[in-house]
């Protein structure tokens, strides 16, 4: 199969593609999504079949409008509906109990609820209006590889598993959306994103973080919440405190291999770096760390032979649990220790 770039004014070209039941990587906000009728279980299908995704990871439904989301979820609460209008088109993705029979369980794996999400992207937006049905929408990468925030890592990945690429330029949060279930008695936050816990409750009070241990047989109700996700070939390590990282730079200068180290320009600032030690600045602050994390691994897995990367690690609250979030999970819980 040849995967073609589209361009934003070829956005019916696109959307006549997904009417057509192929796969079609879309832009948003966050990172780039793989998109396919979720209306469609072959195609839905499909999507699991080309990232290399487990089949019990539910895939997020993604919307030009909230009417869409009412021809599939039950009647939509007053909190509810106050998170749309707040942060719709938005970073923030919706678990909604679902209508019986309205979704395939191809698409909600299984589950009797599934996740809304109306990106801010308006090139995206008119691909769906056109297409008339909601597409589902993951990562546009390989299962468990760090996310894309450019048209070419979605290329590098999936270049012959899908029919296209919708390119509208690099990301600009970086990292995927929040995601609050409002299925529960207590709304919950499944995964923190660039809508964090003090923007949510100012809108519809108390929520709660869920940050319980996935098991082997039991069915994750939101993506990443599972599987090893966001890792690049190299192994990374998070060093927590900004004067150990003197330490590690000490530790990678005595290794015959590349290493990465990813941090703000102040940290970079202030260490000597080894011959054969390669930095890629996070700018200025957590902001740009999240915005510049997946891009940041992305550049060591594609363009350089590193065998371990250091990352900076910040302070878990506010956007800094999005970004603890990815770079944990991209660690695999690694951690560095000058001991």
């Amino acid at each position: 199969m040849e995967t073609k770039i589209f361009k934003p004014d070829q956005v019916s070209e696109a959307a006549e593609l997904i009417k057509q039941g192929q796969l079609v990587a879309f832009p948003t906000e966050t990172v780039y999504g793989l998109g396919a009728d979720a209306t469609n279980e072959q195609a839905a299908g499909n999507v699991y079949a080309a990232k290399g995704r487990p089949s019990d990871n539910p895939l997020i439904v993604t919307v030009s409008s909230i009417e869409m989301v009412e021809q599939f979820a039950q009647p939509l609460t007053d909190q509810v509906k106050q998170l749309m209008t707040k942060f719709w088109p938005g970073s923030l993705t919706i678990v909604l109990p679902l209508q019986p029979g309205k979704l395939s369980k191809t698409v909600t794996g299984g589950l009797d609820t599934a996740a809304f999400r109306m990106p801010a992207n308006q090139v995206t937006l008119k691909m769906i209006a056109t297409a008339g049905v909601p597409i589902v929408g993951p990562s546009a990468n390989t299962s468990g590889k760090p996310s894309p925030t450019l048209a070419k890592h979605v290329y590098h990945d999936l270049n012959g598993k899908i029919a296209g690429i919708l390119d509208d330029g690099p990301t600009q949060v970086g990292v995927e959306s929040t995601i609050i279930d409002m299925s529960t008695a207590v709304p919950t936050i499944l995964r923190p994103g660039a809508v964090t816990v003090e923007q949510l409750e100012a809108v519809i009070g108390a929520v709660k973080a869920d940050h319980h241990h996935v098991k082997a047989n039991e069915i994750p109700k939101a993506p990443g919440m599972k599987y090893k996700h966001y890792a690049p070939s190299a192994q990374v390590e998070i060093v927590d405190h900004v004067n150990d990282f003197q330490s590690a730079m000490d530790w990678a200068g005595q290794q015959r291999e590349a290493v990465g180290v990813m941090a703000t320009d102040d940290v970079l600032a202030n260490l000597q770096l080894p011959a054969n030690v390669e930095a890629f600045s996070l700018g200025a602050d957590v902001q740009s760390a999240t915005h510049l994390l997946f891009a940041g691994l992305r550049h060591f897995d594609l363009e350089s032979a590193v065998k371990v990367i250091f990352a900076e690690g910040f302070a878990n609250e506010g956007l800094g649990a999005a970004y603890m979030n990815r770079v944990d999970k991209s660690a695999g819980g690694m951690h560095f220790t000058n001991e």
